[in-house]
């Protein structure tokens, strides 16, 4: 009989882990998808077009509560778990669950399913959400785009709607986001790329994402999501640490895992982290990850217009899964605000409209900022309300993605955005360990075609023969 498994996810890493682990596969049967974390992406199926032979009806999606009534209904054999940014103590609480009932508890090794890539591949992942992974991106994005190379990005998965129809999704300009009915919180990820000229590429179905990736790119970037592995095979592996967070990188999963695999350890927030959570994160690397490059970075704010916050009474937005399961109390838009001297931070949870006050109070330790949630368009429309009920002079927007054009709002609306800086020696562009070594990759001729690299660029890298050398210590 085939072996009856259970995947534990939040729509993203379990339909991954399915496709590269048991789909097409006589020895195995996938009963059913548990999902948790977002709210109303349970009740679905994940449909018989990605799952492939041996489920004609696809596999239903339940939420995570009734998973011990599934594993005694299906007579479940495993529950693989496949989701992240939790600490260690919730997966072994779900772990003794799962034996409690009669099934092995299975957490498969990160490589196992990393898909191989043609394209050198560099990875940022992180030890937590909220630690600095979009900006770190767009900074090697910038690098590697000034010496001409084709930059594809791969986001981490945020199927949340029609999972037949984000099969492969492709953003090249904003009318794609309309396109594919795209969240707040996937407009935050895609947006600031987007603009800045990337093509990004998301789904359900890496595989198929990641050889569309290929016929247009040199280089595929990895935009990792909360803290979760990559899901292809990267030939540098950053990890970003949040000072803001000491310990954290300790204490959840898989951001731990990232730890240990580490090339490049990036020290973010460096400029508004104290000394003691620096030193904390450092002794972690060392004990972790004793051979990745130590990179410093600053995390600068950037409000575009400061005057409209001085003095003023101001609601802060923030993104959202960064207060949510990322149990950051702050984000770009409460430095902002702070730093330009508001005179008050309106409290938004006496105003919190529907599904907004459910996420108020899901995560008590939440003060007085707004996360931008929006999965779908009734939470959209709630913090629309939400924002709009609030008394106030201004609205700091610390979101990635300009929500202005997707809410009507009736205040005066302020960006606050975070960017990269280098804090230090090694830089992210030269001798880190990503930007500089993927280049060095490309200079190998690992392409099928090989680049026309300049006279200037050819002489850059040789002078960085350190990067080189810590690109080819695997």
């Amino acid at each position: 009989m085939a072996r009856r498994i259970i995947i534990m996810g939040a729509a993203g890493r379990d339909f991954h882990n399915f496709n590269t682990l048991y789909r097409g596969r006589p020895d195995t049967k996938v009963v059913a998808f548990t999902a948790t974390q977002i709210n109303g992406i349970s009740g679905r199926t994940y449909p018989p077009e990605l799952a492939g032979t041996g489920y004609p009806d696809g596999i239903p999606i339940a939420t995570e509560s009734e998973l011990p009534e599934l594993i005694r209904e299906h007579e479940a054999d495993a529950v693989l778990f496949a989701y992240s940014d939790v600490t260690h103590e919730h997966v072994m609480h779900c772990a003794s669950m799962v034996q409690a009932q009669g099934a092995d508890f299975l957490l498969p090794a990160a490589k196992r399913t990393m898909l191989e890539s043609r394209r050198p591949v560099i990875a940022v992942c992180a030890v937590r959400t909220g630690c600095g992974k979009s900006q770190t991106t767009r900074e090697i994005c910038r690098f590697l785009m000034d010496d001409g190379v084709r930059v594809g990005v791969v986001r981490h998965p945020m199927p949340y709607g029609d999972l037949a129809a984000q099969k492969v999704q492709r953003f090249d300009t904003h009318e794609d986001f309309v396109r594919h009915h795209c969240t707040i919180e996937e407009r935050e990820e895609y947006e600031p790329l987007v603009d800045m000229g990337v093509t990004v590429w998301a789904g359900a179905d890496y595989e198929v994402i990641l050889r569309e990736a290929e016929s247009e790119a040199d280089v595929i970037l990895w935009d990792g999501g909360n803290n979760d592995t990559p899901f292809f095979r990267p030939d540098i592996h950053v990890t970003l640490l949040d000072p803001h967070r000491p310990g954290h990188e300790l204490r959840y999963y898989p951001g731990e895992t990232n730890l240990f695999m580490a090339d490049v350890a990036v020290i973010a927030k460096t400029d508004t982290a104290g000394p003691e959570g620096i030193e904390t994160v450092r002794r972690s690397i060392g004990s972790h990850a004793p051979d990745a490059t130590v990179v410093m970075a600053a995390s600068p704010v950037v409000l575009d217009d400061p005057k409209a916050v001085r003095g003023r009474r101001v609601l802060v937005v923030e993104d959202g899964p960064t207060l949510t399961h990322g149990e950051m109390t702050f984000g770009a838009g409460s430095v902002a605000a702070r730093n330009a001297g508001a005179a008050e931070r309106v409290d938004p949870r006496p105003h919190a409209a529907g599904s907004i006050k459910n996420v108020f109070a899901e995560y008590p330790h939440l003060g007085p900022v707004l996360p931008a949630m929006g999965y779908g368009k009734a939470q959209i429309a709630d913090l629309e309300a939400t924002i709009n009920a609030c008394e106030c002079d201004a609205v700091v927007m610390g979101t990635p993605a300009d929500l202005g054009r997707i809410l009507n709002l009736q205040k005066p609306v302020v960006r606050a955005t975070y960017a990269y800086a280098d804090a230090g020696e090694p830089t992210a562009g030269h001798g880190s360990g990503f930007a500089e070594q993927a280049m060095h990759r490309l200079e190998k001729n690992h392409l099928t075609q090989p680049l026309d690299l300049s006279h200037e660029r050819r002489d850059r890298m040789r002078r960085h023969t350190h990067a080189a050398s810590l690109f080819n210590k695997k």
